[in-house]
């Protein structure tokens, strides 16, 4: 556990951290999510994958421009190969210096298309190692070097900004759930004095499954803007940098 004499707190009083992110580049969170994050002033952080954001560069500019956080995602999205979809391009199959690839050239796709430089990351499905068995590793060191924060996916609980770990951060899903439920996560965080990231993909009615609604988002801006609630939402980056800056204070006094 990190010690310090000097006891954690969230700037301006506030009592727990919130931080909206949302996956993979997909159209609806530019077309369904921007609105309503705009409508209620908040900054959220975008994992951009590149293949999709090229479709729309112009408009993931403007998020950018905006003061939106875009985040690091890999370049292929690598997962399972226990996922169909990613069976030939598998984690399994994966090696160290391959990942460390995919991360340097997202981050350089980000730099040039999008004119930002991402200091977070989002594990792909929330899995953090490549290879299998005996000689399987995890690439959490990878993104502790290259990055502020790495965030993780389906997680269990809120980040304690005393003790996480920034590099494998937890992420708590937001798809499907009901604004209750979200309200619950926050609860939890406000609480503690910790931090929630929530995760999302789609936003709005019309998809499968992956998507949180967008009268949830709504309701959730306006809750966690409320400054009646005492929570500080911001991007992943920026409470991140705020949680560093305490630790290594807290290692180093």
């Amino acid at each position: 556990m990190v010690q310090s004499e000097h006891a954690f707190a969230w700037p301006d009083g506030k009592r727990a951290a919130v931080s909206l992110s949302f996956d993979d580049a997909r159209p609806s969170q530019l077309d369904n999510g921007l609105p309503i994050l705009d409508r209620h002033g908040v900054r959220a952080t975008f994992y951009v994958s590149p293949n999709r954001a090229r479709e729309r560069l112009d408009d993931w500019r403007a998020a950018a421009a905006a003061g939106h956080e875009m985040g690091n995602h890999t370049v292929t999205h690598p997962c399972s190969g226990n996922f169909p979809w990613s069976r030939t391009n598998a984690l399994e199959d994966y090696t160290l210096e391959r990942m460390e690839r995919e991360l340097l050239d997202a981050n350089a796709f980000i730099r040039e298309a999008l004119g930002v430089a991402p200091t977070t990351f989002a594990y792909c499905c929330g899995q953090k190692y490549v290879g299998r068995g005996a000689s399987l590793q995890s690439y959490v060191p990878l993104v502790a070097r290259h990055f502020v924060v790495g965030r993780g996916f389906r997680d269990e609980s809120v980040n304690d900004p005393t003790f996480v770990d920034l590099a494998q951060a937890g992420g708590i899903e937001s798809d499907g759930a009901t604004f209750d439920d979200l309200r619950a996560w926050i609860e939890r965080a406000r609480d503690a004095g910790g931090w929630v990231i929530f995760v999302s993909h789609d936003v709005g009615g019309g998809f499968p499954h992956q998507a949180i609604r967008a009268e949830v988002l709504d309701a959730l801006c306006a809750y966690c803007a409320d400054p009646a609630h005492g929570l500080w939402l911001d991007t992943v980056a920026a409470v991140g940098a705020w949680v560093r800056r305490w630790q290594r204070q807290a290692i180093y006094t």
